[in-house]
């Protein structure tokens, strides 16, 4: 499998997700600059952490407007994996791949922890390695990361059990019901707050994340031998 990881002026993630999926995964990954108009060569995309464009506006808001951005909403249609973590959730929520916005940390602190997140959906191509009800320890590193949404969204998102992570124990930023991350409809399209390219190994602290890169690899192969059987 060959993931793209996207980067942004200011992403300062993209090597801790490149790690995460040459050497630890062992899959085939490569940087792709903003500017980038063709994304077809790729299996998976991976947006980044870190501080697009200054964070100037809103998080997110001008890394929207970036060519590749394009080519990521098409690689989402065509229900390709795309994740987007931290800076990258916010970047799809900016771009409409996935419904709310974010504000910032109910405290107004910037806050670098690890936390403990529930696993709430096992049946997305990112989840499908964990057990429903899981409790895994996966770092955070954000500001603005309070989720939110209207009341009918809420319910939209428990309905179609979208909703695939929430914290555990303690909600860091005040997130609405505890969010910390959701898929799109299709369930293709994930963006979470916490880090899982930063829990991939024992050595980091915790390798819990590693089993969401597993759930993209192992469904993707899944779904390729559907297609080609």
């Amino acid at each position: 499998m060959k993931f793209a990881v996207i980067v942004f002026p200011g992403s300062n993630c993209d090597v801790d997700m490149f790690h995460a999926i040459k050497d630890t995964l062992g899959e085939e990954v490569e940087y792709v600059w903003h500017d980038a108009t063709n994304l077809d060569e790729f299996d998976g995309i991976l947006l980044p952490g870190g501080f697009s464009y200054g964070d100037y506006l809103r998080s997110g808001a001008i890394a929207r407007f970036s060519n590749v951005m394009n080519e990521v909403i098409k690689a989402a249609e065509a229900g390709k994996p795309v994740l987007g973590v931290c800076n990258g959730f916010q970047i799809l929520l900016e771009a409409g791949l996935l419904p709310g916005a974010m504000r910032r940390n109910e405290n107004l602190k910037f806050m670098c922890r690890p936390v403990e997140l529930r696993v709430e959906n096992t049946t997305s191509m990112f989840t499908s390695e964990y057990q429903a009800g899981e409790v895994i320890t996966i770092p955070i590193a954000h500001g603005e990361g309070n989720y939110y949404c209207d009341a009918e969204t809420l319910t939209r998102l428990k309905e179609n059990n979208q909703i695939a992570f929430s914290y555990h124990g303690t909600n860091p930023n005040g997130s609405i019901e505890d969010i910390a991350g959701i898929t799109n409809e299709k369930g293709n399209v994930l963006g979470m707050m916490p880090h899982p390219e930063r829990a991939v190994e024992a050595l980091l602290g915790s390798a819990d994340g590693m089993k969401l890169f597993q759930s993209i690899v192992k469904n993707w192969r899944l779904a390729a031998h559907v297609v080609t059987s």
